[in-house]
């Protein structure tokens, strides 16, 4: 992460700097999983530099997100990435490779606006990035050889090795490369003056399961190189434990039966279908506010009728996270509006109009519903044959 941010900002100007803001988010986003994770480390930088170009925190903060959505729906890595298939009834690649139809053009389309706006926007002021790579510098030993380890994760995702092993050798080659090329590093984590075996075994230990900080000369990038390991996750995997027996009950006493055959008592047609799906996805992460629950919930409620339908599961996993996982940051109260929000320091106001790729997502699953364009249909055994 250091060595991104590193890089990173040098290649950075007014012009292109919204339209880079998402790239870079985007990169980070897919190489990591995790959009939280993005706002988290990059996301803070960049809107510091753009606050001090003079560039509106709102739309600084539209492109971060716009680009941190994109890796997090597309990185097998990804907590909904998986979650979607799975409520769906669909395999993980073939649902990335799905998404990918609708996806694409959405982020595409992101881009283009960000670039014209960055044309046309006056600047003011200049972002002293010295002190920020000066203070990076000295606290780590940064060069091109640590982006090995980002590389052969994303190596192994075009390769489409399962998502578990590819995180695992990806945490262990972190590991190793933190001893090789930070051992000042590793040893300050667990308090110790220089490297040994134990301190390395126990520092590599503590940075994946615990609360880590790492301390610079600069007071902003502390809060960037801060950690929570595997114990940060915790509220989030108890959380999908919830949403998951909450799915369960409401299946078991026959609600969500009673609820799909309600909506789709509307659903007279294949657009219906999905547009019902998206409003279930968007009126979950209103009143449940979580997103989590918009994937699960509507998953286990649409199932069955994409199923009877004779539509792939491909469908009703890209809608889910075409309407569920992205725009649960568009909503002030939701886990996600309120953790960017408060993470980059900008309301969800001032960002919602410039979160572009986030209501954007919804509106091209409609529109790829309405035209008929690439709904897959279900494939039987026969059929294969």
């Amino acid at each position: 992460i250091p060595a991104m941010i590193y890089y990173g900002l040098q290649i950075l100007n007014p012009t292109i700097f919204l339209g880079a803001c998402v790239v870079i988010s985007a990169i980070i986003s897919i190489a990591t999983g995790s959009s939280w994770t993005t706002s988290a480390t990059v996301g803070i930088a960049l809107v510091g530099i753009g606050e001090a170009l003079g560039i509106s925190l709102g739309m600084t903060a539209g492109a971060i997100l716009s680009g941190a959505y994109f890796g997090d729906k597309m990185s097998p890595l990804s907590d909904t990435t998986n979650l979607a298939p799975a409520m769906a009834g669909g395999e993980l690649f073939d649902h990335i490779r799905y998404m990918t139809y609708t996806t694409i053009p959405t982020i595409l389309i992101t881009l283009t606006v960000f670039i014209i706006i960055g044309f046309s926007i006056e600047t003011s002021g200049s972002a002293d990035t010295q002190g920020i790579l000066t203070s990076i510098e000295s606290a780590f030993n940064i060069t091109p050889w640590l982006f090995l380890v980002p590389l052969a994760v994303i190596f192994m995702i075009i390769r489409k090795t399962p998502p578990l092993v590819a995180l695992l050798i990806g945490t262990l080659l972190g590991g190793l490369f933190a001893l090789f090329f930070q051992p000042e590093v590793v040893a300050g984590v667990t308090g110790a003056d220089s490297l040994s075996f134990e301190s390395g075994y126990k520092g590599i230990l503590n940075a994946i399961t615990i609360s880590t900080a790492i301390e610079t000369d600069n007071t902003a990038l502390n809060a960037l190189f801060t950690a929570k390991g595997m114990t940060g996750m915790l509220g989030t995997i108890w959380l999908i434990v919830c949403a998951m027996v909450f799915g369960g009950v409401m299946d078991g006493i026959g609600a969500l039966s009673r609820i799909t055959k309600g909506l789709l008592g509307m659903a007279k047609s294949t657009f219906s279908l999905f547009a019902s799906t998206v409003g279930s996805c968007l009126a979950l992460n209103i009143t449940a506010s979580d997103q989590y629950l918009a994937i699960v919930v509507p998953g286990k409620m649409f199932a069955k009728a994409y199923e009877d339908r004779g539509l792939a599961p491909e469908n009703l996993s890209r809608t889910l996270e075409d309407s569920g996982t992205v725009t649960s940051v568009l909503i002030p109260w939701n886990t996600c509006g309120a953790y960017h929000s408060g993470v980059l320091g900008v309301p969800v106001a001032d960002y919602f109009f410039f979160a572009i790729f986030n209501w954007l997502s919804p509106i091209m699953t409609l529109f790829f519903a309405a035209l008929g364009i690439r709904i897959k249909q279900l494939v039987t055994p026969n059929q294969a044959v």
